[in-house]
Formats: structure tokens, C-alpha cells, sequence
């Protein structure tokens, strides 16, 4: 055990929080602080992400699961692909070389960005919440769902073909850049499938954790596999990232409660986009 890495627990919390306020993965953070900051290949941080943000996730599976806000139903159909594919991104990961890597992560951390710029006002959501209820007028809906505060939920999901899809590009690039799944479900899942936005959110939450998990431990295997001293600085990091990112999970849902979520997502927009240049600029410049 080496404790060079130990300030990473620090930088941990920080990220925890944000992303948990934000409910972006951690992994979309880790992955540019690891190869801009620590200049591990590509492969390496994005599979360091990928593990720590396990660990992160889970609890905010958990908080969603006890206000019964998941549909597992929903969750599993798009689990079929996203598992999948995240294992195929994962095993391509290791077969591009680490230049066109950074740029493909450069490439990803633009659309990332472009989709908390343009991210709906909350009115906005209330207003899609609003036409979903409308648009099912007297009928009952194909699921239901009852969440802890007793409010009956009920929608029909719409174009599942499309959704799945969707899905199966966001589990590709969770596997090869560590990102992208999370911001494609909330594409899908309120403005196309016509999901309630709350059950969206939770639903989402569970799909990225699983496919996720699925990910890290496809690249972990690789570690395992690779020669040198990869796993030993895999480890190294890890043991300050996952005891971080678990601290300051808990303290994601206090910031949620003090930072405007329309404001979270326009700062976060910007970040990105500097980091995406910035991550660009190593390959093109």
C-alpha cells in the first residue's frame, strides 16, 4: 500500500458531491483528472473511473430504490443491450491506441457538455410531466408505480425500439470512455419514451450502476491480465478514490438542496467543454 495517491480521497469527495448533486457518473470526472493529472494511459483511468463510480452509484441506487421510484421492468429491457455493448466498448478500449482513445473521450466530454447546455429549465420538465398526464388522459397506463410517499404513478413507455438503441450506443461508450449512458437515458427516457421525469431519473440511476459495474469489471479483468505494475497503481488509486467518492456521496444531496439544478447544469456545462478542449488539445496540438 502506497500513499502517494492519498490527496486523490480529497479530490474524491469534490467529485462525489458534484456528481451526485448532478447525477452525472463519476467516471466522466475521473477519467480527464487521471489522464490530464496523472498522465495514466487513457485505458487505465478510464477503467479507475469506471471502479470507483460503483461505488458511487450504489448508494444512490439504494436511496431510489427505498422511495420506490425504479422500474426494474423498464431498467432490465435496456440492461440487455447497455451490459452487452459496455463489455464490447470495454474490450475496444484496449484495442485503440491511446491517442485516438483521448480523442474519442475528447469527442464524448463535447456531447456531454452540449447536453447540460441544453438541458431543460425545471418548468420545462414540468411542463413534459404535465403532457405525459394528458396525453394518457382516463386510461390507467401500462405500468404503475407506487412510490413511498403514496402518489400513484402511471405512464405507457413509447418507442421501445428506439430507447434500446439509444441505450446500446450509451453502453458502448460507458465501456470505451467510461460516459455517455447517463446523458442518453435522459434523452430517451422523458422526451421520447414519455417516462414521468422522477421515475426517469431513479430508473436511469439503476441502468447506469449496473451497466457501470458491468464495465469495471471487464477492465478490471484486463488489469489483472496486463504485464507491469498496472494493478499495483490501479490499487494504489483506488484506495482513496472509493473511500472519497463514498464520503461525499453523502453530501451530494445537500448541495442538490442549495445549488439551483438548472445552474448546477450550466456550470458543469462549461466545465466539460474546457476539459474536452483541453483533453483535444493533447491529441491535436
Amino acid at each position: 500500500m502506497s500513499f502517494e495517491y492519498g490527496y486523490m480521497f480529497f479530490v474524491s469527495v469534490a467529485v462525489a458531491m458534484v456528481a451526485m448533486a448532478s447525477g452525472v457518473g463519476g467516471a466522466t470526472f475521473f477519467a480527464p483528472i487521471l489522464i490530464l493529472g496523472l498522465r495514466l494511459p487513457p485505458e487505465v483511468a478510464i477503467g479507475i473511473g469506471l471502479i470507483t463510480e460503483v461505488f458511487g452509484f450504489a448508494s444512490g441506487v439504494w436511496a431510489y430504490a427505498r422511495k420506490k421510484l425504479i422500474d426494474y421492468r423498464l431498467g432490465l429491457t435496456l440492461l440487455v443491450v447497455t451490459v452487452p455493448m459496455a463489455l464490447v466498448g470495454t474490450w475496444a478500449s484496449n484495442l485503440i491506441a491511446a491517442e485516438h482513445l483521448k480523442l474519442i473521450l475528447g469527442m464524448g466530454l463535447v456531447a456531454v457538455a452540449i447536453s447540460f447546455l441544453r438541458a431543460p429549465k425545471p418548468e420545462d420538465v414540468n411542463v413534459m410531466d404535465a403532457a405525459i398526464d394528458e396525453t394518457r388522459g382516463q386510461e390507467r397506463g401500462e405500468t404503475c408505480l407506487v412510490p413511498s410517499d403514496g402518489e400513484q404513478i402511471c405512464y405507457t413507455v413509447c418507442n421501445k425500439t428506439e430507447g434500446r438503441l439509444i441505450a446500446g450506443v450509451g453502453g458502448l461508450f460507458v465501456g470505451m470512455i467510461s460516459t455517455g449512458l447517463g446523458e442518453l437515458n435522459g434523452y430517451f427516457l422523458l422526451q421520447r419514451c414519455r417516462v414521468p421525469s422522477a421515475v426517469s431519473v431513479a430508473t436511469s440511476v439503476f441502468v447506469v450502476a449496473i451497466t457501470a459495474l458491468a464495465a469495471a469489471s471487464g477492465h478490471l479483468t484486463q488489469f489483472l491480465q496486463a504485464e507491469g505494475d498496472v494493478m499495483t497503481t490501479v490499487f494504489n488509486i483506488v484506495i482513496f478514490t472509493v473511500p472519497g467518492v463514498i464520503v461525499g456521496a453523502q453530501f451530494g444531496a445537500a448541495l442538490a438542496s442549495r445549488i439551483s439544478q438548472h445552474t448546477l447544469e450550466r456550470s458543469l456545462g462549461l466545465l466539460f467543454l474546457l476539459v474536452a478542449i483541453l483533453t483535444l488539445g493533447e491529441v491535436l496540438l
